[in-house]
């Protein structure tokens, strides 16, 4: 699942960077949990928990079954 998360990330990855942002993958649990950093203007965005959970999630769950959340850290 972890490259399947990593290759959908990539997909979406010149969004972020058109708004000055950007997304690492940290890690992907067993449990469908996608724990990601935000980047650059989206690090400490007030936008930022929107962008994660009607962008990046919802993008994560259509594109890669068992996705159940997506969380920020750092």
């Amino acid at each position: 699942m972890k490259e399947k998360v990593r290759n959908a990330l990539e997909r979406i990855r010149p969004n972020l960077q058109s708004d000055g942002g950007d997304v690492e993958l940290v890690e992907v649990t067993d449990e469908g949990i996608v724990k990601v950093k935000l980047l650059g203007a989206c690090h400490g965005c007030p936008m930022s928990q929107m962008t994660l959970k009607m962008g990046i999630q919802k993008y994560l769950q259509k594109e890669v079954p068992g996705v159940k959340d997506v969380v920020s850290i750092g």
